[in-house]
């Protein structure tokens, strides 16, 4: 059995006798409305794409609430596109990991087309104008991490690439967002048709951070000249250029082996993993969770696909801030990025398993139920501590989900602002709560300079995960030994009064000390780690 359109054609049967779930809508005539008339393109063609988006387009397909599917651009790595989508025909298998040890598997055959955002590649390129061109695109939505919308490195200093699009404008730019754009400014002189510019990224106020990349290019080439000066009021435009807010939730770890092998003992044959030139690592399936949010602030100045029929939730923005700040701040990402932390120094490969230790299980239970919800606002349309318990009980602890503390730890200098700045702020700003009450976010926070140093709780060196701010971060502890040593902790005073990374200097409200008195006892010796948390999560 092939995972191609013919090979699923060919074995319809004994993909059904398997227990595939396969697509049920016409695909010519969905292929021929999309490239007539495209509503909907995706930048960002990873595994979250696949797995929730392009699952939520096909039910509506197979219900008849859509009859266009979906396009998928790649701007950053085009090998995705090359040894992933194309060689299977745009299909993936969805392989659903269910708590209760069950696997629902489905192909995906939403996406229509698959395309490299190249400059260099022409074809592709002026598939993409034509599409951006079309009266009919009502939403061109982004998963490209957090770190794609950035303009600027750390210090503020406008990124190279960055620099070198606004200067040399709109035609065949470098960097991923230039390109988009680039390609906003061609469907502005092609009709200044209007669109919604999604971000579907999990970080905050996904959209703003989009709409500032994109206005700086629209600024940038309207005061160089390159651009007309219509252009920036054109973006700046809400019923011409919408930017709503999102929140997105859905665990989707990288392609595992053991997903591999089942579906191959159903007689699925090529569905190796390749890992690009740029690391990424990307097969024909997608592994995720079943628990899946998405809350989209209904700004949509030229239509919408009725997504809220595929369990998509539609609201205002204010609405969609309280969901964000629930989940990115108190009910989700802090635990997934303590258990990150932990994990890595305790020597664990996987979540489930960490779930498994009672300490750490006790650690998220305190840093979620009692630190962290006495500052979250009920958003209404989600309740903040039903979430962390389904988290704690259903979410973490299932033992298919084969995501790992390692590829939660990726980025993690990123996170820290968000996922326990914001709630450490929240403290000191209120006039009832005492910021000196924190104690388990602190540990987490000197957990953190404690992996800095790359060594875990039994003195074995390991690989910190991608940051990149690593090597910024990692020179804060660098000469610090496994000991019980008197240290020097000033040298830390650099990192923690940082509120890029922390979300506030840490030194000015009083919990640097706490840190570092936490990092001391953190990395006394081997073992240190255990004990450190015997000692004060018990």
């Amino acid at each position: 059995m092939k995972l191609t359109r013919a090979g699923v054609s060919a074995d319809k049967n004994a993909f059904v006798a398997a227990g595939y779930a396969l697509p049920t809508f016409h695909y010519e005539t969905v292929k021929k409305n999309t490239q007539e008339r495209p509503v909907w393109i995706h930048f960002g063609a990873g595994n979250l794409f696949r797995a929730f988006q392009a699952n939520v387009v096909q039910n509506l397909l197979n219900a008849g609430h859509m009859d266009t599917g979906l396009i998928a651009a790649e701007g950053y790595d085009y090998e995705i596109i090359e040894k992933s989508y194309r060689p299977h025909d745009n299909l993936t298998i969805l392989a659903t990991l269910k708590s209760d040890n069950t696997v629902d598997k489905t192909v995906i055959g939403s996406i229509m087309e698959s395309l490299s955002l190249d400059s260099s590649c022409e074809d592709d390129l002026m598939r993409l104008k034509d599409i951006f061109a079309n009266p009919s695109l009502q939403m061109a939505s982004f998963t490209i991490t957090e770190k794609g919308y950035a303009i600027t490195d750390a210090k503020g200093t406008i990124l190279p690439a960055i620099e070198s699009d606004c200067n040399k404008g709109p035609e065949k730019p470098q960097s991923y967002l230039g390109k988009v754009a680039s390609l906003l400014h061609h469907r502005f002189s092609n009709g200044a048709f209007p669109i919604a510019m999604v971000s579907m990224d999990n970080c905050s106020h996904n959209g703003d951070k989009l709409r500032t990349a994109i206005l700086s290019f629209a600024n940038a080439w309207c005061a160089k000249g390159l651009a007309e000066k219509s252009f920036q009021a054109y973006v700046e435009n809400s019923s011409k250029v919408s930017f709503p807010w999102t929140m997105i939730d859905k665990i989707t770890p990288r392609p595992d082996a053991r997903i591999e092998a089942l579906l191959e003992q159903d007689g699925i044959e090529d569905l190796d993993a390749v890992t690009t030139s740029k690391n990424t690592y990307i097969a024909p399936f997608v592994n995720a969770e079943e628990c899946e949010y998405l809350v989209v602030e209904d700004s949509f100045p030229n239509g919408r696909p009725a997504l809220e029929q595929g369990g998509v939730i539609f609201t205002d923005r204010d609405t969609v801030n309280k969901v964000e700040k629930m989940k990115v701040c108190t009910c989700l990402n802090p635990l997934h990025t303590t258990l990150a932390i932990f994990g890595c120094l305790l020597g664990y490969k996987s979540i489930y398993e960490e779930m498994e230790n009672p300490l750490l299980r006790k650690l998220l239970e305190i840093v979620g139920y009692q630190e962290g919800l006495p500052v979250v606002v009920n958003p209404g349309i989600l309740d903040p501590k039903d979430f962390i318990s389904q988290v704690l009980n259903v979410r973490f602890p299932n033992p298919f989900m084969p995501d790992t503390p390692q590829r939660i730890a990726t980025d993690t200098s990123q996170k820290l602002a968000v996922r326990f700045g914001e709630t450490i702020k929240a403290y000191d700003k209120s006039p009832s709560l005492n910021i000196g009450d924190l104690k388990r976010i602190p540990l987490v926070l000197a957990g953190w300079l404690r992996y800095l140093m790359a060594m875990d709780d039994n003195g074995n060196a390991f690989s910190p995960s991608p940051d990149p701010l690593l090597d910024t971060v990692r020179s804060y502890v660098a000469g610090y030994q496994l000991n019980n040593q008197p240290k020097d902790l000033e040298q830390l005073n650099g990192l923690l009064s940082n509120e890029k990374i922390f979300g506030v200097d840490l030194a000015a409200i009083g919990m640097a000390e706490t840190v570092k008195k936490y990092f001391e006892e953190l990395s006394s010796g081997k073992g240190a780690v255990k004990a450190t948390l015997e000692k004060y999560v018990q």
